[in-house]
């Protein structure tokens, strides 16, 4: 399902078949305010501003001992695609994009594709790795909450 990319150690890409519809998956996805319930490392997360197809994100990262507050924006194409990108200082890079195709088979073929990298060694070290190494657990979070929520 997920592979990394020759020589990108913070880039990965996360595939999956869903009977669920474009659609709910990309509501699932877009609706950041709700990620604290069931992404454990969002401790919370708001949207500060929405004009036409973006959205101005602020989210809380880390666990009890530490945390780090940054700020993301979201661009939406309904129900295909959702980029976000952030120049929050404490990134190197961050790019994160979900796509969200009708299968041939039917329901939807999703992908997740993640490239970021934190600034200090110390915070990623303190955060516990690479965050791209979250990816399959972030698809298998919205996997089960795709389940919680439409059954």
């Amino acid at each position: 399902m997920g592979r990394r990319h020759r020589g990108q150690r913070d880039m990965r890409t996360e595939r999956a078949h869903s009977h669920y519809t474009a659609v709910q998956l990309f509501d699932l996805v877009a609706d950041v305010e709700r990620y604290p319930e069931f992404l454990p490392w969002v401790l919370s997360s708001r949207i500060v501003r929405r004009h036409e197809q973006t959205v101005w994100v602020e989210m809380a990262m880390g666990n009890r001992l530490l945390s780090r507050i940054f700020s993301s924006v979201g661009t939406l194409d309904r129900p295909r695609r959702i980029d976000i990108s952030s120049r929050d200082p404490m990134f190197e890079r961050f790019q994160q994009t979900w796509t969200f195709e009708p299968a041939s088979g039917g329901g939807t073929a999703v992908e997740y594709r993640v490239d970021f990298k934190l600034r200090s060694a110390l915070l990623q070290a303190l955060i516990g790795g690479s965050l791209a190494d979250r990816a399959p657990a972030m698809m298998q979070a919205f996997k089960h909450r795709a389940r919680r929520l439409y059954g």
